[in-house]
């Protein structure tokens, strides 16, 4: 059995060798985009490796057409800047072209998707069940071992939350290799994890790899079930995307389509909710030029089959709706900027905790010795965030290193209450730890 794969390893490695991808990239064929056409051998998860590549650079992909029946992938994108306009570096053309053309056969299977190894930094995963508090708790105990959080994501739905971290050891500056200060790192971020929670698991995991944050926060949420959802879900169905599943049978294909508000690497999110679910998309149409995005995908398992059950179509409109719901982010968008240094991600969020604040989702970055993070953060109670309330978090952090970013309509007036509402909010802390608010991600 072994010679038996390791045989058909080596015919598609000498398959792609034979029939090397194509890119082709035109800044004439349309009027107000970039279309980049992609031609090669079909391969499970291609089409996520070629979204992820264009995702990452941060372009919109405003329309695509994906065929690969037989052994051959055709991919078709149109794709504008942030701007929304046509896209001409010549650097980030050249890249595209390399990342998804000839030398791209070249690499490992695992390609981008894979774990490599790293000396900089040690990655830790985190899943478990939502609280407040939660995020500031696991900052702290990281603080508190000499950990500096170098970068982070951190994502909640449906009550459940995951984040991937990146820490160096603060007396070395680079990865933790100390076998018993990583075992104490497991050991302490699990206990916060599993706080009073008896009903839903905790997971942590600590190495010295690098992956795809972002597909693995999807890979995460997906193994932690965060889309099944609870009995007294009273979410509007207004709120949710248009998600529908039909079978094909002339052509034996589901059919699965989805309209929803468009939002930046909405495409990223469902194929790799897809890929990693098992299915390949054999055909695909995609609009996102307005408001409203449609997608429309023909797929089967890798079995060959279509969907076979109610309880699997049930299950993959759940999977898809928590794929999109996962990156929306509503609430007041704020961006720290200052000099990195351990224990800031821990003050920062203390700092929102005792401002009744709560986060849905946080991306903490560090770029030459200076912290860029980004909080969505919204009221503890649900109502828009009062400029009283910004005013106090400025002062406490400096006023010049944190910008407000959105519309200055979504700070609500300062009301009567609001100056002592959660005035002795920090004396009821279920830890010596400083407490933040992490929730659910409305959507």
């Amino acid at each position: 059995m072994s010679f038996s794969n390791d045989l058909d390893d080596e015919y598609e490695k000498l398959f792609r060798r034979l029939n090397p991808p194509r890119v082709v990239i035109d800044n004439e064929a349309c009027k107000n985009a970039t279309v980049i056409r992609v031609d090669s051998a079909n391969k499970h998860g291609k089409l996520l490796e070629v979204v992820q590549v264009l995702t990452d650079l941060n372009l919109i992909i405003t329309k695509a057409y994906v065929s690969s029946d037989g052994g051959w992938f055709m991919d078709v994108f149109n794709v504008t800047d942030q701007d929304g306009n046509k896209v001409t570096d010549e650097a980030i053309l050249d890249y595209i072209t390399k990342s998804l053309g000839t030398e791209s056969c070249f690499t490992s299977s695992m390609g981008s998707f894979g774990v490599k190894q790293s000396i900089d930094h040690t990655a830790i995963e985190l899943t478990g069940s939502d609280r407040p508090g939660l995020l500031s708790e696991v900052s702290a105990v990281l603080a508190h071992l000499k950990c500096n959080v170098l970068n982070a994501e951190v994502w909640t739905h449906n009550m459940r939350a995951a984040a991937v971290m990146q820490v160096t050891d603060d007396e070395t500056g680079s990865a933790i290799t100390d076998p018993e200060k990583l075992s104490r790192v497991k050991e302490l971020l699990c206990n916060v994890l599993k706080g009073s929670n008896k009903y839903r698991g905790a997971r942590t995991v600590v190495s010295h790899g690098v992956t795809h944050t972002e597909r693995r926060l999807h890979q995460m949420m997906f193994a932690d079930r965060d889309y099944e959802r609870a009995n007294n879900d009273v979410l509007d169905e207004k709120q949710r995307p248009n998600v529908s599943v039909v079978n094909w049978y002339e052509k034996d294909y589901s059919v699965i389509t989805i309209r929803s508000k468009d939002r930046p690497k909405l495409l990223f999110d469902t194929v790799c909710t897809l890929t990693d679910m098992e299915y390949v998309v054999f055909h695909a149409n995609i609009d996102a030029e307005g408001p409203e995005a449609h997608q429309e995908y023909y797929i089967k398992h890798v079995d060959g089959s279509p969907v076979k059950s109610e309880a699997e179509r049930q299950r993959i409109i759940q999977c898809l709706e928590a794929a999109i719901e996962r990156r929306v982010s509503e609430g007041l968008k704020l961006e720290l900027c200052t000099k990195d240094r351990i224990g800031l991600l821990s003050d920062v969020t203390r700092i929102f905790r005792e401002n009744s604040l709560t986060v849905t989702r946080a991306e903490v970055t560090t770029r030459a010795g200076k912290a860029v993070n980004t909080f969505y953060v919204s009221d503890a109670s649900g109502y828009p965030v009062d400029a009283k309330t910004i005013d106090s978090i400025r002062q406490a952090t400096g006023q010049t290193i944190l910008k407000v970013k959105g519309s200055p309509e979504e700070l609500k007036p300062v009301s009567q209450e609001s100056p002592t509402r959660f005035l002795f909010g920090g004396l009821f802390k279920s830890r010596s730890f400083v407490n933040f608010g992490l929730v659910k991600s409305y959507s």
